[in-house]
């Protein structure tokens, strides 16, 4: 974390810059290993306030998915690691540094493997694109992303986690652009293809997710962090068709149909957060 500390002592000149022309690229501020660090803190935030699925079968093969992901994503040189969520919300999402979390809920509605994944695929992606790290610069400054990281910002860190796993998750964090959306889909698409997935999941989960507009309430909290619109609908069609044809590609297994076996009974969402 030796050029993090470089920042810190370089934070006056950074902060005159970043007021005085565009903003700087996160990946021209922060290393890997800042954003790591990062998701560290909030992993072990996070953690206090979530229960895990306590099902060894199913937590290593979401481990497994995830490792078969990062080892052809674009960015490689992270350790992923997914952790399976005890909560009915439609819901995965990321946090800087690899961290990935997958709702029971997730799992449950995805009508076929390649589905799962694809939007496992997609939180990758905000990753690789290092999403999270820019939009909390963004939102609080450099100054206190810099706090965050080194841990000496506790209260800022659990009102963020809150607001995570608050309904709809309205915190910079989350609250992507539509074109952070795209370029997480557009990533999700060619990591599907290179792990020898069929990226068509992703399209057909948003299309899954529209079906889910004759239960109102759960449809909003779903695209309040995962927007399917006809454009994200159209543009992985789109990315898809101009792949080049490769055969095997898989889109489902018996082992994921095991998995969703393996689930518990559905239970009311959790009072205490509302879901995400």
């Amino acid at each position: 974390m030796a050029r993090l500390l470089s920042v810190a002592l370089t934070l006056p000149i950074l902060v005159s810059t970043l007021s005085g022309c565009a903003m700087l690229r996160t990946a021209d501020i922060f290393t890997t290993e800042d954003e790591v660090a990062l998701g560290l803190e909030f992993d072990q935030e996070i953690s206090k306030e979530v229960e895990y699925l306590n099902d060894p079968v199913v937590q290593a093969y979401i481990t497994d998915v995830t490792q078969k992901l990062a080892k052809v994503c674009q960015r490689p040189d992270i350790a992923y690691q997914a952790k399976v969520v005890l909560d009915e919300e439609i819901n995965a999402f990321a946090v800087p540094g690899g961290y990935l979390y997958v709702n029971i809920g997730l799992i449950r509605a995805a009508t076929s493997e390649s589905e799962l994944i694809g939007v496992m695929g997609h939180e990758i992606g905000h990753v690789v694109a290092s999403h999270g790290t820019k939009h909390l610069t963004q939102q609080y400054g450099l100054a206190v992303v810099v706090s965050l990281i080194t841990g000496k910002d506790p209260g800022l860190l659990k009102e963020i986690v809150g607001g995570i796993l608050a309904v709809g998750g309205q915190v910079a964090l989350l609250k992507n652009s539509r074109e952070d959306e795209l370029e997480a889909d557009a990533l999700g698409v060619q990591n599907l293809y290179d792990a020898g997935y069929d990226p068509e999941g992703l399209a057909t989960f948003f299309e899954t997710l529209l079906g889910e507009s004759g239960d109102p309430d759960k449809f909003s909290q779903v695209l309040s962090t995962h927007p399917a619109t006809s454009e994200r609908i159209a543009q992985a069609r789109g990315l898809i068709a101009d792949l080049p044809p490769k055969s095997g590609l898989q889109q489902n297994s018996a082992q994921f149909q095991e998995i969703k076996k393996r689930l518990p009974p559905p239970r009311a969402p959790n009072k205490k957060d509302g879901g995400s």
